[in-house]
């Protein structure tokens, strides 16, 4: 059994590791959580090389660093944990602090907010890393208002109708989601209790989500498990 580490930066209390949890624990990862803006993130100076990092989700815009002035420290981080080769997953707000410590910009989307369910487009020729995760396999949770170039070197993987810009890697090591693989549909009202004010400024209809949760939330947890061993097969951590 390994006696790797899997450091999550967490933004938010509920936007956690989620459905994701159980695949790391199961392949012998211990999980730390690095709370961004209240915790240190110098540990992960001190990480093993096999350790993974996941950068989670949040409510805040990686541009908006005068308001949040830790996020350049958290990018900063990022940035030293990238080019030291490492593996890294990014989901959403990770996936935008991906982008901008590889020098790509992160800005408010043109189309608006994504929130909702809808199913991932591969990418021409990129079906195999996210297989699992594609049409017609399940459906993925949206929900974000920014965007972002894709970085130098990047892979796009898969995009929506909405925004192009959904998954892609950068390297062998790295892969970012601007969508939610790990949302877990049995913990749907901690985001509409804690997301409150965005969804009812959208205009989202909470009972249609809630729906679609029920619909589609499941066999996303399943997808999300085979996913999940795959790329950790594939990156040589499982």
């Amino acid at each position: 059994m390994r006696s790797s580490t899997c450091w999550a930066i967490r933004h938010i209390a509920f936007e956690d590791l989620a459905t994701l949890a159980g695949p790391l624990i199961a392949e012998g990862y211990a999980i730390r959580y690095l709370d961004a803006g209240v915790q240190d993130l110098q540990p992960l100076e001190h990480a093993a090389g096999d350790d993974l990092l996941v950068v989670l989700g949040g409510p805040m815009g990686v541009y908006e660093t005068d308001r949040y002035p830790w996020l350049q420290a958290e990018i900063d981080a990022i940035a030293g944990w990238l080019h030291k080769g490492r593996p890294v997953l990014g989901i959403c707000l990770g996936a935008q602090l991906i982008a901008r410590a590889l020098g790509a910009a992160v800005y408010p989307g043109r189309n608006g907010k994504e929130i909702g369910w809808a199913p991932l487009t591969a990418a021409p020729g990129a079906q195999d890393p996210i297989a699992p995760l594609l049409a017609p396999h399940t459906a993925l949770l949206h929900w974000h208002g920014d965007t972002f170039d894709l970085p130098p070197d990047t892979q796009l993987l898969a995009s929506t109708d909405v925004y192009p810009h959904q998954v892609y890697t950068w390297g062998s090591q790295v892969i970012a989601f601007q969508c939610h693989p790990e949302f877990d549909h049995e913990r749907l009202d901690e985001w509409l209790t804690g997301h409150a004010e965005e969804l009812a400024a959208a205009g989202v209809d909470l009972a249609a989500l809630r729906a679609d949760s029920a619909e589609h939330g499941p066999q996303l947890k399943a997808q999300t498990a085979i996913w999940m061993q795959k790329w950790l097969k594939q990156i040589n951590l499982s």
